[in-house]
Formats: C-alpha cells, structure tokens, sequence
C-alpha cells in the first residue's frame, strides 16, 4: 500500500496511538481554553503591525476567525487525524498563499498556540511528572505536523503559482503580439466585406454566404478581445451594484430564461459591472452548453461569514477529474469547439475584486461558486 503524505509526516514526528490518546485526554479541559486562547493570539497578532497588515479582513473579521480557531483547536485535540482531517488543514495552507501571507508569521502564531496549550498540560499535570510529559510531548508533535502539513501545501501551492504566472507572462507577449498583428487583416476584411454586400444585393445565395464569413470575423474578433482581456488589467470602475442586476444582465445578453429568486435578497458587493458581467456570462454560458437542450441550470446565492457566495450549477456531464486542477489555466477547456479563455477570464476579474471562484464537484454536473467581498 502506498504510503500518503500524511502518513509519511505522521512517521516522521513519530506521532502515534499513544499521542491520540493524550490529545483527546486532554480536549475536556481544552474546551474551557479555547476561547481564552483564541483572545490572546488574535491580541498578539493585532498588536504587531506587520502581522495585523497580513490578516486578511484585517479588525473586521476578527470575530469570525477567533471562532474559527476554537474549532481548529478541537479538532487538533478530538481528531480523528485521517485523510479528510488533513485535506482541511491543507486549505488552510492554501489560503496562506491566496493572501501572501509570509511564512515567519506562520512559524510565530503557531509559536503563541504551543506556549497556550503547553500551559494548558502544565496546570492540568502539575502533579503528574510522566502525563505532565507525555503530553507535552503529544502536543510538540501535533503542532509539528499541523505546521508540516501548512509549510508543504504553501510550498506546493506557491510552486504552483510561480509556474502559473510564468506561463502567463509567457503567454501574454506572444498573444499580445499576434492580437495586433491579426486585427489589422481583419478589419481589412470587414472593411471588404461591407463593399461586397452591397454589390450582391439581389444575390441570395452569395448573401447568406457573406453572413457567414461576418459571423466567423466576429468571433475571431471576440477571441481576440478575450486574449488580450486576459494580459491587461483594465481599471475597475467600481461602484456598488445589486448582484441580482448582474446576474439579469449577464441572462439577457445570453437570451437565457434563468431563475434569479435565490439571489434577489443578497447585500450588495462594490465592484465594475461590465467585469462582473462578464464573470456570469461566461459562467451562465457553459453551463448552458453543459446542460444541453434537455438539462437544467440553476443559480443559488448566500452570506457565509460576511462573504457573498454566488454557485452556478449545470445538470451536465460534470468536470472530468483529469483536467480539475487546471481548470482555471489559459487555453484548458470541456468544449468541444471553445479554446478555454472563459475560466481563466473569470478567475483574473474575481481576483481583482479581491474575491475567489471554485469549483465544487458532484456526482453529477458541475458547481462553480464565486465569492465576493460585501459592500
């Protein structure tokens, strides 16, 4: 059986069935202490200034994250320490990376966490020299290894990164290039094309032949204004919108009949409407050719923590597994005719307006769900 990276972390820091057992001892008085020590290491970060700077939300979100640390520490102590457990502490590891969040201050808040909790062991075992120091000793390697687990996901994550944004500056001098470089012929060829149709006015046949090759430059037009949407950063012109506007805008520009109920009471977010647009038309649009004639879209909305999220979901065929991670990259589409811009489009205008966009998978059809800071 092949040995996971869990695993392999769990033999290194020599964390065993004995550590569990002392670690889940140990939860019932924890749970007095957790909120204790969620104060005290949100009043340590915020007395700093560098790390205060780096805690995304900055004061505002204090609150919600005090209570997501209480959870972290019951789980550090209830287990159970499997796959699913270290799945989740691998998001934390990402989100260290989505906000640059520099890696001295990973080591000094787990370093404020191991001094709480040691004190913890010390007044619960006073009395008790070898339970004094066998949890200590549990708890030295749980840390070890919830810090292992971070430092290897923020390391494989910013590997990630760094390769993704050379691929793009890459990307973005060829395309950059062969944009301008292709308009020139194709505006020649509007400009011919217009000439022609008026000379074959009474020519059906050739008519219906030239809307043909109008239709073809303007999709070669729209590839290019996508291309080149994707290597410039064009200003936000920010203002506060009404996400249920968006959504309709982006519906009708699709001429797609689309239930928006589940949205229509969400707060507003601060943003540029032509960019948002443009998020949920695209997304609207492939899970319109998802779906397919037969299948089903839907639209759900909701406020998670202050955060709006907003899932488009199709009834299709769903994402396959082998493309997942990619999705959101340059030139990686599910068409069958599309050169995979739309994604990466969307993830670059989210971004921008400091928020994220993901994709949920499902036993069926696919989820895409984007999240936006509230006005």
């Amino acid at each position: 059986m092949v040995e996971t990276i869990l695993d392999e972390l769990k033999r290194y820091v020599g964390f065993g069935p004995a550590d569990e057992g002392e670690l889940r001892a140990l939860d019932a008085v924890g749970q007095t202490e957790y909120q204790r020590i969620s104060e005290v290491f949100y009043e340590r970060i915020l007395a700093h200034e560098g790390a205060r700077k780096a805690l995304e939300g900055g004061e505002s979100q204090v609150g919600h994250l005090k209570h997501t640390l209480v959870e972290w520490m019951g789980q550090l102590f209830r287990g159970p320490w499997d796959e699913p457990y270290f799945e989740m502490r691998e998001r934390i590891g990402r989100k260290h990376v989505a906000i640059a969040l520099p890696q001295h201050y990973m080591f000094g808040a787990m370093n404020i966490l191991r001094q709480e909790l040691n004190g913890v062991v010390d007044r619960t075992y006073w009395q008790d020299p070898e339970r004094l120091r066998a949890a200590r000793v549990a708890v030295g390697k749980i840390l070890d290894l919830e810090l292992a687990v971070m430092l290897h996901t923020y390391r494989e994550d910013l590997l990630s990164q760094q390769a993704r944004a050379e691929r793009l500056s890459t990307f973005g001098q060829l395309i950059g290039s062969i944009g301008h470089e292709l308009r020139n012929p194709l505006g020649v060829m509007e400009s011919s094309l217009y000439i022609v149709k008026g000379r074959v006015v009474d020519d059906e046949r050739a008519q219906k032949h030239l809307d043909r090759i109008g239709e073809q430059i303007g999709i070669a037009n729209a590839i290019i204004k996508d291309l080149l949407d994707m290597i410039r950063d064009r200003p936000l012109a920010t203002s506060r919108l009404c996400l249920l506007d968006v959504l309709q805008s982006a519906a009708n520009q699709l001429h797609l009949a689309v239930s928006l109920e589940a949205i229509a009471d969400l707060p507003e977010v601060e943003g540029d409407a032509s960019q948002l647009r443009q998020v949920f038309v695209n997304l609207l649009d492939n899970a319109t050719h998802a779906a397919g004639p037969e299948g089903w879209i839907r639209v759900e909305g909701a406020v998670e923590d202050g955060v709006i999220a907003l899932a488009v979901e199709d009834s299709g065929k769903g994402v396959d597994e082998s493309i997942r991670r990619r999705l959101f990259e340059p030139l990686v589409t599910t068409k069958q005719k599309g050169i995979g811009l739309g994604l990466a489009l969307v993830k670059r205008i989210v971004e921008r307006h400091r928020g994220t966009i993901a994709h949920e998978p499902r036993d069926h059809g696919a989820r895409f769900v984007v999240r936006l800071p509230r006005a």
